[in-house]
């Protein structure tokens, strides 16, 4: 991973600019969409997995803001900004909003401050997701995020490029010490489907950055030890809260699910009162 002070280089791939260029934006260069075209050309229907998990991202921010006193955000391993990102969407729901974007990417970095130059509620931190304590105790940080209210803390789709050496839930368990009583944890992660949709899809991140770990709904689950996991539990992010006008849908009441919609999982869960 790259570190704050490394400058961009377009020669190799970046997570966030693929992710980026399966999105439909244009912050991306050739070798990114080389990587992104392996997806759309040899796992069509792929990219469906951005979506799932942005949509779902996307309503739990907006859940929190509409019916909860959270008003605090950080957002772990942001990426690169798009249409509705977290500080515009709680910010659209209830103005106050205070939000922290975590990245270390250098293009997220530049990009992300560009945005948020007039918007006295943001910041960018450019510390690595696996340093939780620098996270936690940066100015920038600490100038936005009062600790001893609620926060919601946004782990969209990070936690599976963090290697299990790397202890993912140790990060999710930092975090859940930190924050009080009434504080939000929302996670999207890959989704093992033990099909060869997935152990492809792992193949192309493995040998391309070394990282992405594919988990079972358990593991996921697991991440979250010592918080309540709210309805509808751990499931595909498509099926997670969707909105009334999301179609088409079966007789179940359950919408038919492409077979790459069910490798991005997505969960809310709250750190319950002592």
């Amino acid at each position: 991973m790259t570190h704050e002070g490394s400058s961009i280089d377009p020669t190799k791939p970046s997570i966030a600019r693929v992710y980026d260029y399966l999105l439909g934006g244009k912050d991306n260069y050739a070798v990114d969409r080389e990587i992104g075209d392996v997806f759309k050309r040899d796992l069509p229907g792929s990219v469906a997995i951005a979506f799932a998990n942005r949509a779902a991202l996307t309503r739990a921010v907006r859940e929190i803001a509409r019916t909860t006193d959270v008003r605090q955000f950080i957002d772990l391993g942001s990426g690169l900004p798009t249409a509705d990102n977290v500080h515009q969407v709680a910010q659209r729901n209830a103005p106050e909003s205070r939000v922290v974007y975590v990245d270390i990417d250098p293009q997220v970095l530049v990009h992300g401050r560009a945005l948020l130059e007039n918007n006295e509620r943001t910041r960018v931190v450019a510390v690595d997701v696996r340093d939780p304590e620098g996270i936690r105790t940066h100015p920038d940080t600490l100038e936005l995020i009062d600790f001893n209210q609620p926060v919601a803390v946004i782990l969209s789709a990070i936690l599976h490029h963090v290697n299990d050496d790397e202890d993912p839930a140790g990060i999710v368990r930092y975090w859940r010490e930190q924050v009080p009583s009434g504080s939000y944890f929302f996670v999207s992660h890959f989704r093992s489907g033990n099909n060869a949709e997935t152990v492809e899809a792992e193949k192309v991140l493995q040998q391309t950055f070394g990282r992405g770990r594919w988990r079972t709904d358990e593991e996921i689950a697991a991440l979250l030890d010592g918080l309540e996991i709210l309805d509808p539990g751990i499931v595909p992010a498509s099926l997670w809260r969707p909105d009334e006008n999301d179609s088409p849908w079966n007789g179940d009441g359950q919408r038919e699910l492409t077979v790459w919609e069910h490798l991005i999982a997505a969960g809310l869960a709250r750190k319950a009162q002592r």
